[in-house]
This record gives structure tokens, sequence and C-alpha cells, in this order.
């Protein structure tokens, strides 16, 4: 086990492949020689038709096992394709992926951890599940050969074509949730007991499936790698910034989840190119020029923006499990101050929480240094052991 944390932290602070400034470290360094394509062709798996039969969200539609990803030879991969729900209740078809461990699944099936993935884009090729390195390769392969099945879902619009609010962790979170079902249904040895993991955006994710109004029985908690900051108070600081293509896809989300709002209310009209493109490419691509200059004064104050932040800032609603938060206090992007108010709000519910704190480190950093915590925390999550917290 030791070797594995410590091959995974290693390998995490090198920079997990998908990551773009890593992405283009790695295109300087191998320009000798053939390198194969970092992703897989968007197949008719992922076709489904928009109108679906009536099932329950959690039911499988199909599945194919997989041996294309750049993965340990000894775990196996399935993708899957399942039936979620948007946050309207409109059935829609999500993709993902299942990592199996090797050898026999111990009493009562493998534990599981559900992966909520980190913003890897907002086009349908986006999706981890068509990256070779699932996006988050080497800390996925590291749970699965401690023994954990992970289930990482896509997110809705990612793969499958079902809608895009790819920046609304309420929407993220429900198709983690409904993943799991999936999951256990297209892989039989994989147990009842589970886990949300994530970082980032993933990370939002996770707190939102310990706060959503459903409830597995079977949730053992959350875990949240590179902070929870306050939705309003993230996209404003962002906005100070000289560029920032997330508020392209912050407009483009508001747009799925309210139909009526103008987002020319929100951008003027030299944004609209560069809010076109955006929904068409993935990270490390080339970025469509966009500049904070391009939106409208006030634009925080549009209702539906405001709903949106409303929606998206977590601690609002007490938590159904224990979650271990963490983050990095030398993060510039979005400062440690925003997870500590978030971390009260949500100590205030009475949350069971176990916040950890990295000096020196930003957010990128404490994926690696955070390993062992992880684990541990994890580990002690299935044994049924009381979770740590340190709410004041």
């Amino acid at each position: 086990m030791f070797l594995m944390v410590a091959t995974a932290i290693s390998l995490t602070l090198v920079g997990l492949p998908g990551d773009p400034e890593s992405a283009q470290a790695q295109t300087a360094t191998s320009t000798k020689g053939f390198r194969p394509p970092p992703t897989l062709p968007l197949t008719s798996f992922y076709e489904a038709p928009h109108s679906l039969p009536p099932s329950k969200p959690g039911e499988l539609i199909r599945s194919e096992p997989n041996d294309q990803y750049n993965l340990p030879y000894e775990l196996s991969a399935v993708r899957i394709l399942y039936h979620s729900r948007t946050a309207n209740g409109e059935d829609v078809a999500v993709s993902g992926v299942v990592l199996i461990p090797d050898g026999k699944p111990p009493a009562g099936g493998w534990p599981m951890i559900a992966w909520a993935h980190e913003f890897r884009g907002a086009a349908r090729q986006c999706a981890p599940s068509l990256m070779k390195n699932l996006g988050a390769g080497p800390i996925l392969a590291m749970y699965a050969n401690l023994g954990y099945a992970v289930v990482a879902t896509d997110y809705s619009g990612l793969g499958a074509d079902s809608g895009k609010p790819v920046l609304d962790m309420e929407s993220n979170a429900l198709d983690v949730i409904y993943s799991v079902a999936a999951a256990r249904a297209a892989v039989k040895e994989i147990g009842p007991k589970w886990i949300a993991v994530g970082p980032f955006q993933g990370g939002l994710a996770a707190v939102a499936v310990a706060a959503s109004e459903v409830h597995d029985p079977n949730y053992l908690g959350s875990v949240a790698i590179s902070g929870v900051p306050d939705a309003q108070q993230s996209y404003q600081h962002l906005a100070r910034g000289s560029s920032n293509r997330m508020l392209l896809v912050l407009a483009s989300t508001v747009k799925v989840l309210y139909p009526e709002f103008q987002v020319s209310d929100m951008l003027k009209d030299q944004a609209f190119p560069a809010y076109q493109r955006v929904a068409q490419t993935c990270g490390g691509e080339t970025e469509p020029e966009f500049t904070s200059g391009m939106l409208k004064p006030g634009w925080e104050n549009n209702q539906f923006v405001k709903e949106f932040f409303r929606r998206n800032s977590p601690g609002q609603e007490p938590a159904h499990g224990p979650l271990l938060v963490i983050s990095g206090e030398g993060e510039v992007a979005l400062p440690a101050e925003m997870s500590e108010k978030t971390v009260a709000r949500m100590c205030k519910h009475g949350n069971r929480i176990l916040f950890l704190k990295y000096p020196n480190l930003d957010d990128s950093g404490v994926m690696g240094a955070s390993v062992a915590d992880q684990i541990s925390w994890i580990k002690a999550r299935f044994a049924g052991h009381a979770a740590p917290g340190n709410c004041r």
C-alpha cells in the first residue's frame, strides 16, 4: 500500500494526465517518434434516443468492456450508459466508466468510490471516458489497486448528448448518485457501500451528493479535494482577472438550466464568437479569445445568474454523511479563505467535517500531498469507524 500511495503522489505532483499545462509539457518533450492520440472516438455506444423509454434513474442502458485505456494491466474497465435525471427531473442518458480491481472480491462485493471529475470542457468529446487516461488515470488506478471499484461518470452532456449543465454541482451530483446503481448493474461483484470523491468542480459535486434529496442509505460520505468555494465569490474573483473561459461556460450552463436567460444580458456582442467556440472545445485546446471586459456591467446581478449562484453554493442544506474537505493554503486563483467560509457554514448545520489545509501548496499540489489522508479517511468509513471532525 505504501508503494502504491507513494507512486500516486509522485505521479500526481508532476501533473495528472489531461491537465492542460501538463499536456503542453508532455507535447514539448515528445516530438520524436509516433505518439498515439490521447483520445478515443465518439462511437455509437454513446448514442441514445432523446425520448428515452420510461426507466428508473440509475437503470443501465448498455455496457461494454474496454481495453483501450492507459491503465495497469491487472485492472479491467467497463463503459456504461445509464439513465440519470436533470435537476428538473427529466430523464437523460449519461455515460461513464467502471474500473474493477484484480482478484476475488471480498465478502459482500467490492466497496466503491464514485469519482466526480473536474472541469474538462463543455463539448461531448471532453468526456473523461473518451480520454485514454480517463482524465485522472493515476489516482483512479491507485484506488482500484487498493481494492475499490471506481465508477467515473462523464456528467450529462459529455459523451452522451443530453444537454450541458457542466458547471452545475446539483446536476453533476445526480449523475454521480445514479452512476452507482448503474455500475452495480454492469458489474455484479460490486457491493452496496460507496463514497463520493472529487477534485475542484468534482469536489463541489461530491459535497452536493451529501446534501442531495436523493439519499442512498449505503452512501458513507464524501471527499472534496481542492476546496469548496462559494459560487458567487468564485466567479466574481475570476471576473477580476484579465481572461477566464470559465465565465463563458458559466453563461452556457445558466442558459441550459434556465432557458429564459438571455446570454446577451451577461456577455457583450464581441464575446459571442468565444461563447460559441467554448462549447466545442476541451481544456488544453486553443483558448477562445475572451477578456473580462466582454462582460456586461452588473452581470452578476441577473436573476438567473443569482439563482445559479444560490444553488451552487455548498452548505445550504445539512449533509447525509461525513465530509473530508482538503484545501491548499497557497492557492491564488480561488484562495483558501473562500473554502473556510463555506466550511464554517456547513458546520452550523451540524455536519461532521474534517477540514484539512496544506500550507505552501496550491490546490493542484494538494491532490498528491493529501493521498495518504484520503486513503486513511476512506478506509475508516468502509470499516465502519466514527468519522473525525474539527468544526469549531
